[in-house]
Parts: structure tokens; C-alpha cells; sequence
């Protein structure tokens, strides 16, 4: 077994967890799953799969992970943080697996891993959406995660590197849903910029993928409410050939692209006119 720990996120996460369990397997045997209260199958699901599971009430999803690093009996030396809809790729498994099995150099804290978005079962390969690199493979006591309002990202102090294979992001939520957590995310978003900070910040402009992320997000907010949604749209859709992603393509980003950013510029325009709470 490979000397890594694995933690993934849930609530009522039945259409996606068993995926996500089933390309665990062969790799560990420390999978954890912490669950904020799900009423779906979603724990019978995790029952049969062996992992541990443990309850802890859902506050967001820097705290929700730092709590499972401070609290959970983690046992081995490397950590892997999912949510209940990512899962490993084969070629992803076995690179993990091979770059554990011997020694890592002592100044590498932590990879940084592609995600490849799927979505109502197509794969967004263009429109910018891949490879998008995040953080989820690091040293025991070494990461944390953003206090953020929104879009919080592991960190660790010492070196990084790019892992070359995917994990992928299954998104399968109704667009019912979907929606109603872009909404929850706009207003997280809008907070966030009206009242930036929090703990473990990465700064934008320290040169790992999601520095140069938020450094591109400056940018884009220089750029004249509202219009900035459309050019975005424009930008992703068109110059970065988002329409060879089909109807599905189409779907995502015409409501991930114009209309949550449209959403956020019409909630803090809201907000700075004193109508919003």
C-alpha cells in the first residue's frame, strides 16, 4: 500500500462517492470520509466501501477541511484531499503510487494536481478549463487550507510540483442545484471581495498555478462591472474554443462563465448600493 492518507468530503453525495471510493482502491488503506449531515445513501455507500466515517457539521470548505487534518487519526506520511464528487484517473493512481514508493526530496511539501471538469457527462477540455492545478497532495503537517469565504485552496510552505496525470471533477448535479450553489457561491464571492483576508491567504503573483490564477482574477475586476462577465464569456467560449465542448460545453459556460459572473457584479453593485444585507 502506498504511505498516504486520503480524506474526502460529503453531503448527500450518492450519485458520485462510489466512484470516488472504487479509484481509491488498491492504493491506501487510511481512506477517511467526513460527512455534514447527508440523508441520502451516502453513508451505506461508505459503509460498504470500508472507509472510516465521521460526522462534523459543515461551516465551509476551509474550515471543513482543516478540521479533518486537526482531528482525523490520519497515519501516514502524504495526505489526499477529495471532495465526493473528484476521482483518480488510473494513470493518476499509479503516479502517486510510484512517486510514494521511494524517498521525496525533503524540500517538496506538496503536487499539485490537473482536475478535468466533467460535466452531465462530457469532458470540458477547452475553454481554459484544462489543466486547472490544484493542491491536494501534501506532507503530513505541512498544508492547510485557505480561510476563505470562497474559492479556498490548499497551501503548504515548502517547494511544489505539477503531477501529469488528472483527477476527475464529475460534476452531476441538477442544474436545480447547481444553480442554487452558484448563487450561495456569489455570495460568498461578493463577501470575499468587499471584505478580503483570512488565515494562510495565498498571495496572488508567488508563481504556483493558483497565485497566477488570482493574479489573472485581478485583472478581470479591473475590468468595468458587468461588462467584464460578457468579455469573460467571450474570452472562454470563442478564443479559448469552449464551443468544441458541445451542448454541454455550451450549457457551462453560458452559466459558470456569463451568468455567475454577471450574478456577482449584480449582488455587489446590490450591496455598495446599500440593498443588500
Amino acid at each position: 500500500m502506498t504511505p498516504v492518507s486520503v480524506v474526502v468530503l460529503t453531503f448527500n453525495s450518492q450519485s458520485t462517492i462510489g466512484a470516488t471510493l472504487d479509484s481509491l482502491a488498491g492504493l491506501t488503506n487510511d481512506v477517511h470520509v467526513v460527512d455534514s449531515g447527508s440523508t441520502d445513501a451516502t453513508h451505506d455507500i461508505v459503509a460498504a466501501s470500508g472507509a472510516q466515517l465521521v460526522h462534523h457539521p459543515f461551516e465551509n470548505y476551509g474550515s471543513q477541511r482543516n478540521w479533518a487534518i486537526d482531528n482525523l487519526p490520519l497515519r501516514h506520511e502524504w495526505q489526499l484531499h477529495l471532495d465526493a464528487d473528484e476521482r483518480l484517473t488510473p494513470e493518476l493512481k499509479a503516479e502517486i503510487a510510484a512517486l510514494l514508493a521511494g524517498p521525496v526530496a525533503a524540500d517538496i511539501d506538496g503536487f499539485y494536481v490537473p482536475r478535468l471538469v466533467h460535466f452531465h457527462g462530457r469532458a470540458l477540455r477547452h475553454g481554459g478549463m484544462y489543466p486547472i492545478y490544484h493542491m491536494r497532495l501534501f506532507r503530513s503537517g505541512k498544508g492547510r487550507c485557505e480561510t476563505r469565504k470562497y474559492d479556498q485552496h490548499f497551501h503548504v510552505p515548502g517547494g511544489t510540483r505539477n503531477l501529469a496525470h488528472p483527477m476527475i471533477d464529475d460534476i452531476r448535479l441538477t442544474l436545480t442545484e447547481w444553480t442554487a450553489r452558484h448563487n450561495r457561491w456569489a455570495d460568498a464571492e461578493v463577501e470575499e471581495i468587499l471584505n478580503p483576508g483570512g488565515a494562510g491567504v495565498i498571495q496572488a503573483g508567488t508563481g504556483d498555478p493558483v497565485a497566477e490564477k488570482r493574479r489573472a482574477r485581478g485583472w478581470y475586476y479591473k475590468a468595468p462591472l458587468f461588462l467584464r462577465a460578457f468579455l469573460l464569456f467571450a474570452y472562454r467560449y470563442v478564443f479559448k474554443l469552449g464551443f468544441l465542448d458541445g451542448k454541454e460545453g455550451l450549457i457551462f459556460y453560458t452559466l459558470q462563465t456569463l451568468w455567475f459572473r454577471f450574478l456577482i457584479d449584480a449582488k455587489l453593485h446590490e450591496r455598495r448600493k446599500g440593498g443588500g444585507t
